[in-house]
């Protein structure tokens, strides 16, 4: 019993000594990932810790476990709706982008570092590909809301790209210890990589949706159930020979998407056993490592890392996406945002478990990847976004919600803000709440520890704690309405999209008549069919282009369609008609 109180007792000061250090992570702009990582090196055999722990199968089976856990919860989040305009990029960036920049970064590897073109491959597949856990994580704590095109593609594509990965490094370590893979052999592993994972995903996502609407349980149970048939799943697909890491986000997408008992309460206990699965893992990888053997090997493996993130990626990237017709803004930002995270470093324990010579110096190469990635490019995701205008304006989170789910409607939620001081809605009735769109039913005002009800002669007070039932569409009004002012990090919606906002289905010969610009296509075509006809591709939330010398900036979509537009003067010089920006 005393080992494993000794555990209990190292583990939970490891965790609390990370989650306290994670205050200095919005001071110094250091991703809170690094830190986990940061305090298991402190703690391992070459810091003050002294800790000695070398048990790389644990490692492997915790790393695994806890990226099920990660992926699953990150196929809840993602919105099928997202496919519309990111599923092929993602697709194509998680398939041959990651073998472009295997090759690439291999072939920079077996370079520099004077190893066999197989060896240095398996570096290239070992960090080929982006972490779901430092994609998802830095993506929503960055304080920043990307346009649709760029967030959905970037968290597709770390969610979809690990079985590629797996797939290579599998089939480099087989050519290593016997050269006897034929390209037959190839294919059909994998095949069997994506296509049972695949299967696998939609079918067991669709028992799990099944088996959470037979079974009443209590609330507190629901993210209970999700888990463990997630990790049920995980492990029933990878003895099929599939991937298991695509089974579980692809069923996690598909029960997301789904009306679900208690969603919000499952999200939140989900998101917390997500960050769990992150602190753990990175804890125990910290240990693992050893960096007075890294230290000495710096001048070699840095290199590496550098290579990756300003040649490898980017190459892949612009090989991929151009033919999309992705800007060459958002290009350069899907470059950089290529994370690298756990996901590497559990490949890297693929030829330590094999046996393979060069196995260590492999290890530490996908540490120092892992660790310049955290710390140049998480550190600076929010910056560059704003830099390359790829971001769009946020809006504050409500005090609290709750959702309302029917299958035969919308999904409502219940929600609560706080009025602040100069919020747009102070001395505005509670009746007359300015929503240009969807309808939002104010349920009452507590004030003052009373409760109000709605009616004409009530308006609102700052510090009016307002509770309200509306669509999720209209939350980011909501958030705007509600809010004193925006953050420095946060795009102010005015000074993006415009003063004024009109509809997507106005006559694009009155609005040029408005504009006072020359016609740019038929009198009678909507404003919505010629932004999309200009775009030549689906349009998303901040996709801008111009009329004359006035800025259009699509504002919302629904079910695809384009229903408002802002409308904004230029702050420069006049523009072309039809240009894009």
């Amino acid at each position: 019993m005393t080992d494993v109180n000794t555990l209990a007792l190292l583990f939970g000061a490891l965790l609390l000594t990370a989650m306290v250090a994670t205050s200095l992570t919005k001071r110094l702009g250091m991703p809170l990932l690094l830190v986990f990582l940061g305090v298991g090196m402190l703690a391992g055999d070459s810091g003050p810790g002294g800790l000695i722990f070398n048990d790389f199968d644990l490692s492997f089976t915790v790393g695994n476990l806890a990226l099920a856990v990660i992926l699953f919860d990150g196929g809840l989040r993602t919105k099928i709706a997202t496919f519309r305009v990111a599923l092929r990029p993602a697709l194509l960036l998680a398939t041959l982008g990651v073998a472009l920049t295997a090759g690439i970064t291999g072939g920079f590897a077996a370079w520099i570092l004077q190893l066999p073109l197989l060896y240095g491959f398996l570096i290239g597949s070992i960090v080929g590909s982006t972490d779901a856990a430092a994609v998802f994580a830095l993506l929503r704590s960055s304080g920043i809301r990307l346009n649709e095109r760029v967030g959905a593609t970037l968290e597709i594509e770390s969610g979809m790209n690990d079985p590629m990965a797996i797939f290579l490094v599998i089939m480099l370590i087989a050519m290593v210890q016997s050269g006897a893979v034929t390209v037959g052999m190839m294919v059909m592993e994998f095949i069997r990589q994506f296509g049972i994972g695949l299967l696998a995903g939609v079918a067991g996502g669709w028992l799990i949706w099944r088996l959470t609407r037979r079974l009443l349980l209590p609330e507190s149970l629901h993210p209970l159930l999700l888990l463990g048939s997630a990790l049920a799943l995980f492990g029933a697909t990878a003895k099929l020979g599939g991937s298991g890491f695509l089974a579980v986000y692809c069923a996690g997408m598909l029960i997301g998407n789904r009306p679900m008992q208690a969603r919000d309460h499952n999200l939140h206990v989900l998101d917390g056993m997500a960050w769990l699965a992150q602190a753990s893992m990175f804890l125990l990888l910290g240990l693992l490592s050893t960096p007075s053997r890294l230290l000495p090997e710096l001048p070699l493996l840095l290199p590496i890392a550098l290579f990756l993130m300003l040649v490898a990626r980017p190459l892949s990237v612009m090989l991929c996406l151009p033919w999309l017709r992705f800007r060459w803004r958002e290009m350069v930002f899907i470059s950089w945002v290529g994370l690298r995270g756990a996901v590497p470093i559990v490949l890297a324990v693929f030829p330590l478990l094999a046996g393979l010579d060069h196995a260590l110096l492999m290890f530490d190469a996908a540490l120092a990847v892992v660790v310049c990635s955290l710390l140049i490019q998480g550190s600076t995701l929010g910056w560059l976004a704003r830099k390359l205008k790829v971001d769009i304006p946020g809006y504050p989170d409500p005090l609290s919600q709750h959702g309302l789910h029917d299958a035969d409607t919308q999904d409502w939620q219940l929600l609560q803000y706080r009025v602040a001081e100069h919020a747009d809605v102070v001395d505005v009735a509670s009746t007359e709440l300015p929503i240009r769109h969807g309808v939002v039913e104010v349920l009452g005002v507590w004030r003052q520890g009373m409760l109000l009800h709605r009616e004409a002669g009530l308006r609102f007070r700052p510090g009016d704690l307002v509770l309200l039932a509306a669509a999720d569409a209209d939350m980011a009004e909501l958030g705007d309405h509600f809010a004193a002012s925006h953050s420095e990090a946060t795009l102010p919606a005015t000074r993006f999209f415009g003063e004024f906002y009109l509809h997507g289905d106005a006559e694009l010969g009155e609005v040029s008549l408005f504009c006072g610009c020359s016609l740019p296509g038929p009198e009678d075509q909507t404003l919505a069919e010629w932004i999309r006809h200009a775009l030549h591709r689906p349009a998303v939330v901040g996709d801008q282009i111009a009329l004359g010398r006035v800025w259009l900036t699509v504002h919302a979509i629904e079910q695809g369609q384009i229903t408002s537009v802002g409308l904004k003067l230029p702050a420069g010089s006049a523009s072309e008609t039809g240009s894009q920006r």
